[in-house]
């Protein structure tokens, strides 16, 4: 985004702990693979005005998507009367799933995807936990809570007379699953225990 000359000495007035890691796009894929084994694509949903990070996942997304022999397209949404056209459109896919690209505008009509997703029976992964607790299926994202900690020490470091710009900028370490067994049950899947086992949490 131009924010930074680079990560390690961001330059200007600007350094912090990232919410974004490239590489969880790719996880994305592998995790709507253990739980759909004959998924053939994937559709990103987003919104082109307020996802710029779109091409910051799209790497590692098409790589793992490539080696999984799964087709990606993207499917952008400017208004919110469009989710219903395009999501109603994976459900006459079979083996057709969506991955909720991290985007305020789909945080902002949160609710309304998961009720989509919901009535058109679309299996669908989310960028964080929170989508999860709402009733999506599955999100995987970075540890907020642990950002926010990590941040106060930059905070006081800043304050004592650091530069801002002198200060690596962070990416995140910690990353949370959560899977909703009982949306999965209404998609009627079933979630490999061993995925079951490595979830920080399990909605019943």
């Amino acid at each position: 985004m131009g924010l930074a000359a680079n990560i390690t000495r961001p330059g200007g007035n600007v350094t912090g702990f990232m919410d974004a890691e490239p590489a969880i796009g790719g996880k994305w894929v592998q995790l709507l693979k253990d739980i759909l084994p004959h998924i053939v694509s994937a559709s990103l949903l987003f919104n082109p005005a307020t996802a710029p990070s779109l091409k910051f996942y799209l790497p590692s997304i098409k790589d793992a998507a490539s080696a999984l022999a799964i087709e990606v397209s993207e499917a952008p949404v400017r208004s919110r009367d469009e989710f219903e056209g395009i999501i109603a459109a994976q459900a006459q896919n079979p083996g057709s799933t969506v991955i909720v690209m991290p985007d305020g505008f789909n945080t902002t009509h949160r609710d309304l995807i998961i009720g989509l997703m919901a009535h058109h029976r679309v299996p669908a992964i989310y960028f964080n936990r929170y989508f999860a607790e709402s009733g999506g299926l599955i999100g995987y994202g970075v540890e907020f809570t642990e950002l926010f900690r990590l941040a106060a020490g930059y905070v006081d470091r800043i304050l004592r007379g650091n530069k801002p710009g002198e200060l690596p900028i962070q990416l995140p370490t910690k990353f949370e699953l959560a899977i909703n067994l009982k949306t999965a049950k209404a998609l009627g899947l079933t979630i490999p225990t061993t995925l079951l086992a490595t979830a920080d949490e399990v909605i019943e």
